[in-house]
């Protein structure tokens, strides 16, 4: 790719940003100890800009416009009013399970979990989830499907009482609740 289309996609994500916050080109310009004119020529990608000047504009608006990761490391920018689709392959771990169960309450559609172990921490999710209304099923032996009801129970109920070596599957239903919580208040009952 050439390096203009570059700088005109780094300067729409600055033009993009600065309106998302109330801002002109001449207040940020001026934030920036600029002249408004550069911003116009930053924002059309007409003009190079340092990494320095980027790091300066993402401190003034607030935002990381563009972000280095670690070696090896991967980070992915989600923006809201674009449909999701697809899938990623991870390692398989007890951790990341209990955690992307939860997670999936975020999909309004049905999520798919290959290779999840069939632990306790797993069941207990499970469990939590059925009780506020998400159908889970189990095929393949280690494959797990979960799909949210269109709107989730305003009571979660715990049929069990949580053993004591549950610390991590403590924080994962607070993970859960935390999220249910985003769209209402949600009474906890513990019985």
């Amino acid at each position: 790719m050439e390096t203009k289309n570059y700088a005109a996609k780094i300067g729409t994500l600055i033009q993009e940003t600065r309106q998302s916050r109330g801002m002109t080109q001449q207040e940020l310009a001026t934030a920036l100890g600029t002249s408004q004119s550069a911003i116009n020529r930053i924002e059309k990608g007409g003009q190079n800009i340092s990494l320095d000047m980027l790091a300066r504009i993402s401190d003034v608006l607030s935002s990381p416009i563009v972000s280095l990761n670690q070696p090896g490391s991967i980070t992915f920018r989600v923006e809201g009013g674009h449909k999701l689709s697809g899938h990623i392959v991870t390692k398989t771990s007890k951790n990341a399970a209990v955690a992307l169960l939860c997670a999936s309450l975020l999909n309004r559609g049905t999520t798919t979990l290959r290779s999840v172990a069939r632990i306790e921490e797993v069941n207990r999710i499970i469990e939590v989830l059925n009780s506020i209304g998400v159908k889970t099923r189990w095929f393949n032996e280690s494959d797990l499907e979960i799909t949210p009801p269109a709107r989730l129970s305003s009571k979660l109920w715990i049929s069990r009482p949580l053993k004591k070596p549950a610390a991590l599957l403590c924080s994962s239903v607070r993970f859960c609740i935390n999220i249910v919580s985003l769209n209402f208040l949600l009474p906890v009952v513990v019985a």
